[in-house]
């Protein structure tokens, strides 16, 4: 199997606080890859990680390397628009921008440099598509994407995102503020996109992780306790910290 994603010895500090502690990870391609653990064990951090959203971070330190494609991500030769380019980025909250639907998923290629209206509506019709959301839309593209539900917000930001033509895309906990039928439409359509994309999501959601993850990485207190496949550490955990979690005893 092809890695696309490679942490070796990854640490990252905030201040005196030890957050990331010498990970070492294959991210696999074309996988859905899950990171499971409780609130404050790293996995929101090594989610950042990848795309260097931890920039933004006052008094982090990194050691170690994150690859993509075999290229080190916080190489001094890295342009991190371009990487952000490669690597997109769902959040929690659904978070459009005020303007309508259309400018929400245009904005990326136009930032990129898109600017022939016929290019656009191609992107923005595919991109929307991509999240079975253009049927839903299609009347109303110029209408302010705040209009539109939690679910339908959160899928035109995975619309979003595919429209800059990433080959990895993170989320984090996409659908923990959505009600349970959007919750399977974001399952739905993860699993879809695996055709295309390399996908990793952060999940506090056990059963979710089981239905859509190729692969689970558990986190505790900083450090990767343990990974493999999803029905591997769901059924056979090695570890005790492991089967504690999955099963309910803490977190």
């Amino acid at each position: 199997m092809e890695n696309k994603i490679e942490a070796r010895d990854l640490h990252l500090y905030y201040g005196e606080k030890h957050a990331l502690k010498g990970i070492n990870l294959d991210i696999y391609k074309n996988k859905v890859t899950a990171l499971i653990g409780p609130s404050g064990c790293g996995k929101s951090t090594f989610l950042k990680s990848i795309n260097r959203m931890n920039d933004y971070i006052d008094n982090v330190k990194i050691t170690g390397q994150i690859y993509i494609d075999e290229e080190e991500v916080y190489s001094e030769r890295v342009d991190t628009t371009i990487l952000r380019k490669k690597v997109g980025m769902v959040f929690q909250q659904p978070n459009p921008f005020p303007m309508s639907i259309y400018d929400n998923v245009a904005y990326g290629p136009r930032v990129h440099g898109v600017k022939d209206k016929k290019q656009l509506d191609t992107i923005v019709k595919k991109s929307l598509d991509s999240c079975v959301l253009y049927e839903e839309v299609k009347d109303r593209l110029t209408s302010s994407a705040l209009g539109l539900s939690g679910g339908q917000q959160q899928r035109l930001c995975i619309a979003r995102a595919l429209a800059v033509s990433p080959d990895i895309i993170l989320l984090d906990e996409p659908t923990s503020a959505l009600d349970p039928i959007s919750t399977l439409k974001i399952e739905e359509l993860l699993l879809q996109l695996k055709e295309e994309y390399t996908i990793v999501i952060v999940t506090h959601n056990m059963q979710q992780a089981s239905r859509i993850a190729d692969y689970t990485a558990f986190f505790l207190s900083g450090e990767m306790i343990e990974y493999g496949q999803t029905k591997d550490i769901f059924s056979l955990p090695k570890d005790k910290r492991t089967e504690d979690y999955i099963t309910g005893r803490f977190g």
